[in-house]
């Protein structure tokens, strides 16, 4: 038998050796990039299973409340007198008495100094001398009147009577005339009588109504009457003689002393009325718009806690041209004179409770294009507001329009949010 003899293994050539172990590598390349394919193509089918877990996003919110955004607004105002009035001098005179000096209280009506009276009471003397006078004489002539009107009454019925019997005389003698028992110079003298007494009747008439329709006591009537007036005019000079505060309040000018002769008219003293005083106050636009339509307004005096209130007397319409400003003035009683001119104050524009408003964390406003949003959740669905923002406050911003108290709002996660877009509620 012939022996199969082994072929003995030669070894490698290193060029051969190196062609082994990149094929190896290619192989290996070719087997892993096949697997990749291979993942990559079964991937897409697990995709919708897991697309609805992913798109849902977590949210967190809370309700919006409503909270103390800042303290309320103040203004420095200047407390003054309500009225400032010149006392004048009504008549002049000479200064007799002071009993009051410039810084005093004074009650309306109270007396301030006096003038001297003499010459007037003299005058009044006189007037009433002439009266007295005159009464006399129109008393006499009112009497003289009265009789001669009386006495004239009387002539007149006689001569009636008089005039009634002639005349019956007078018509017996014309038949006695026509039977020729009587002269024609009896019939004419009888007819002349009649006529006589008919016309001093006629006289004694027109006397009468004379008498009744003028008035003969005139000139004394008109002299006791301008007595009479010169009379009340001496006691309202005298009144004057006393000058007194034509208003309750502080004497803050008094510029006369006892001896000194005041003309009328000459400026006495000046009065600053301080019941009720006045808080004044220059706003601007901003500040007159909350104080608008405000029936009273609370204000404390610098360095007080104690707040009082005071009546909205005056809110000027328009800016003043000096100023650049809006007028603003309270009224406020002041009986017990508390108040006084030249205090400051600060006046609120706004009260506690106008500061309690509703507001939102400010990390959650979203900002797009200069215009602020916020996301409301309502139930598992997002809305997207459009908010105007106010005040600021720290980590807090005031929403003047766009939500309202007690909405959820979306505090987590609403910079990835859309409108409408159901979100899920992180625990």
């Amino acid at each position: 038998m012939r022996k199969i003899r082994k072929k003995e293994k030669r070894p490698m050539k290193p060029e051969n050796a190196n062609k082994v172990h990149r094929g190896a590598k290619i192989m290996g390349a070719i087997v892993l990039s096949t697997a990749l394919i291979a993942g990559c193509s079964a991937a897409p089918k697990a995709q919708p299973a897991q697309a609805d877990e992913v798109q849902i996003k977590q949210v967190k919110a809370s309700k919006i409340e409503k909270k103390k955004i800042s303290e309320p607004l103040e203004q420095v105002a200047d407390i003054a007198s309500s009225i400032q009035l010149d006392v004048p001098v009504k008549v002049g005179g000479d200064v007799i008495e002071l009993l009051k000096k410039r810084g005093d209280m004074v009650e309306k009506g109270e007396i301030i100094f006096r003038l001297d009276p003499t010459d007037i009471l003299i005058s009044k003397e006189k007037a009433q001398i002439s009266i007295s006078g005159t009464g006399q004489q129109l008393a006499k002539a009112r009497e003289d009147l009265v009789n001669s009107k009386l006495d004239l009454q009387n002539g007149i019925t006689k001569l009636e009577s008089s005039i009634k019997e002639a005349d019956k005389n007078y018509s017996k003698l014309r038949n006695d005339y026509d039977l020729g028992l009587v002269t024609k110079f009896q019939l004419e003298q009888a007819e002349t009588q009649l006529n006589n007494q008919r016309l001093d009747l006629a006289s004694n008439q027109q006397k009468l109504k004379t008498l009744e329709t003028t008035n003969s006591l005139s000139q004394l009537e008109q002299g006791l009457q301008t007595s009479e007036v010169s009379i009340r005019e001496a006691d309202r000079t005298l009144e004057h003689m006393e000058v007194k505060a034509s208003v309750s309040g502080v004497l803050t000018d008094l510029p006369v002393e006892v001896g000194m002769t005041v003309a009328a008219g000459f400026r006495a003293a000046q009065i600053q009325q301080l019941d009720p005083i006045k808080v004044k106050a220059e706003l601007t636009e901003e500040a007159a718009k909350l104080v608008r339509g405000k029936q009273e307004l609370s204000f404390y005096i610098s360095g007080s806690p104690e707040k009082m209130k005071g009546k909205v007397s005056y809110l000027a319409d328009v800016v003043s041209a000096q100023s650049k400003s809006y007028s603003l003035e309270l009224e406020v009683p002041n009986a017990d004179r508390k108040l006084r001119p030249g205090m400051k104050a600060q006046v609120l524009l706004t009260e506690d409770q106008d500061q309690i408003v509703v507001t939102v964390p400010t990390l959650s406003v979203v900002r797009e294009g200069g215009e602020t949003f916020v996301f409301i959740l309502t139930g598992d669905t997002v809305e997207k507001r459009k908010v105007e923002l106010g005040r600021l406050n720290e980590t807090y911003q005031e929403v003047l329009k766009g939500v309202k108290e007690g909405e959820q709002l979306v505090t987590s996660g609403q910079h990835q949010l859309k409108d409408k877009e159901k979100v899920q509620l992180a625990q």
